[in-house]
């Protein structure tokens, strides 16, 4: 039961609501710009791929990606089509390397198919999003494919039946703001462009080609960068002598989040690095993670120290390396708010933008020596995007707009150098005849006297019903709101035992802390299609560290033997476990609930 004070709190924020829409202004929200993505990185695993990617480099460029993440609540889910799931994994939190190291197993465990149908892929991928996605988070699909479908019309079917598939998992991946990054491979010259391009552009991806499956790792470099505003910033590409090569790598400032170094070579490479102060610092370490593979090395540098860094570098005689790095920082930048509500052409907007970390403004003038500040102007009546420059102070960026016509204009500030690119959120000034309200020079109507007002009865009295309605809708929307956050405690671990043969896999622990307000087993057991009527066994957070069971599918649910009744949520305590016997696969699923 919500106590009276925060009650009134709650009342209290509902008539601002209220007011704010009474007197036509608007309340004001903190802008965010997240530095943490949801990715689903889709394959196409069908015969068609072999020949264009004979090397499975598409597999080092997935792997590439996934190092290149930060552990920081980063999710990365994969999935692999034919003209059906081959394999997928749901989206899984990257909390440390092992995390890593798991994705990566998985990509490297992909098998081909005969058939393809790239409307399968896209669907799926919008699921998972659906099904994990943190709205913190920035969401984005990878896709690499041909473009190209093979479809088995012995089992029914039609290039018109995936067509419409297709469209449709575009269009939802659109409307919900997931763009879709498309890769077409083209080594044997049969990529459909077309299909690619399309997907990418309705959904405000990117598309890429490359006829060599080599440039996959720069093409993954660059979506991970453009995604999350960041910059690939090119250090020094070379010819390997088979002795020890120097690399000068520039940390700019204090701010470095971050620094993905990544050499790109076919054959190993060995390497040694040095700080600022020309002391060598162990590659692994605390402040160092590698990665290797057999298309790249990965460094990654956790909070460098700001100024020149060494890397030594001794490739192959003869092969080429290509080195580059992308900066991660700990900062956003954020525009103040415009303090007017109303706009008419001829009005002069200041713009004024900083850069921010944890919410205060950046103390580091030297951050903004080399630095450029742009405006970014968008007419949304005319669909028409222009850019002017901006001071810079030596503390952030000032200017002004000046509304040109009675339209609408989203204004952006972006601020970049050779190392780093960020930009705010956008800002609407509506100077339109729908959205600039009174403007000034405006009269009231032939006969009415200002003077004279009669006192607004009819409205107070709407206002009060309509306040009681908004305090109604914001509590009952408050409780639901905390029963879908309720976080969960512990894990759970998880045994799939086959019936027929006995066999038993390694116990999957899945942590719950990942999850709010309820989970599907379908979802701890990576949505895998064979599994697909775990769906409507759901778990929900109980009391004092409890799980909450429901089962609305047709699977037995056994404890200690005994059959449960499933008519209600039965609770599961501490090291309770229990037996799920699936009824369209002869396997069962063994939970242990772990806190």
């Amino acid at each position: 039961m919500i106590r009276f004070g925060v009650w009134c709190r709650y009342a209290v924020c509902a008539a601002l609501l209220l007011i704010s829409v009474v007197a036509g202004t608007h309340p004001g929200f903190a802008q965010t710009s997240a530095s943490n993505m949801d990715a689903v990185l889709v394959v196409d695993v069908s015969n068609s791929m072999t020949q264009s990617d004979k090397n499975k480099v598409s597999n080092e460029a997935m792997k590439m990606f996934v190092d290149m993440t930060s552990i920081q609540k980063n999710k990365i889910g994969v999935i692999s089509y034919t003209d059906k799931i081959e394999r997928e994994k749901a989206l899984l939190e990257v909390n440390s390397e092992q995390d890593k190291n798991d994705i990566k197993a998985f990509i490297d465990s992909l098998q081909k198919g005969a058939y393809t149908d790239i409307s399968v892929g896209v669907t799926e991928a919008v699921k998972i999003l659906d099904a994990g996605h943190d709205p913190a988070n920035a969401p984005i699909i990878v896709l690499l494919a041909d473009g190209n479908n093979y479809l088995n019309e012995s089992a029914g079917g039609s290039q018109a039946q995936s067509d419409k598939r297709l469209q449709e998992a575009v269009k939802a991946a659109k409307s919900k703001g997931y763009p879709i990054y498309t890769i077409g491979l083209n080594a044997d010259g049969q990529l459909n462009r077309t299909t690619l391009q399309q997907i990418a552009a309705e959904t405000n991806g990117k598309f890429f080609e490359t006829s060599t499956a080599d440039k996959l790792p720069q093409i993954l470099s660059e979506i991970f960068a453009n995604h999350l505003k960041l910059k690939v910033v090119p250090i020094k590409s070379f010819t390997a002598s088979g002795q020890i090569q120097e690399v000068p790598i520039a940390i700019p400032n204090a701010n470095v989040m971050e620094a993905n170094i990544s050499i790109m070579s076919p054959k190993s490479v060995e390497v040694k690095l040095f700080d600022p102060a020309g002391k060598e610092v162990p590659i692994p370490s605390d402040q160092v993670r590698l990665s290797r593979s057999n298309a790249y090395t990965m460094i990654k540098l956790i909070k460098p120290q700001q100024g020149g860094w060494s890397l030594q570098v001794k490739g192959v005689p003869k092969e080429k390396i290509d080195i580059n790095m992308i900066y991660n920082y700990d900062l956003q930048l954020q525009m103040e708010p415009v303090g007017k509500q109303s706009f008419q052409a001829g009005d002069v907007v200041p713009v004024k933008a900083a850069l921010v970390t944890g919410g205060q403004k950046v103390s580091s003038l030297d951050l903004y020596k080399q630095m450029k500040g742009t405006l970014i102007v968008t007419d949304k009546t005319d669909q028409k995007t222009s850019e002017m420059p901006l001071t810079n102070t030596g503390s952030g960026f000032e200017g002004s707009f000046t509304v040109p016509a009675s339209h609408a204009y989203e204004l952006k500030v972006k601020a970049e150098d050779t190392s780093f690119y960020r930009e705010t959120q956008p800002l609407l000034v509506d100077a339109s005849a729908s959205g600039a309200g009174t403007q000034a020079g405006q009269q009231p109507p032939a006969g009415a006297n200002s003077d004279q007002k009669p006192f607004p009865w009819l409205l107070v009295a709407g206002s009060g019903a309509a306040l009681l309605a908004v305090v109604a809708i914001v509590l009952y929307v408050l409780s639901v709101w905390r029963k879908a956050n309720k976080g969960f405690a512990g894990q759970l671990a998880i045994e799939i035992v086959d019936e027929d043969t006995g066999d038993k896999s390694n116990p999957q622990y899945k942590k719950l802390s990942a999850f709010k307000g309820r989970v599907k087993l379908h979802q701890l057991l990576q949505l895998a299609p064979e599994f697909q009527e775990t769906d409507k066994v759901i778990f929900l957070p109980g009391k004092n560290d409890t799980l909450i069971l429901e089962n609305r599918s047709t699977c037995r649910i056994e404890k200690a033997g005994r059959v449960l009744d499933m008519s209600h949520g039965k609770e599961l305590k501490k090291n309770d476990r229990i037996k799920i016997t699936l009824t369209s696969v002869n396997k069962s699923v063994f939970v242990d609930y772990i806190v």
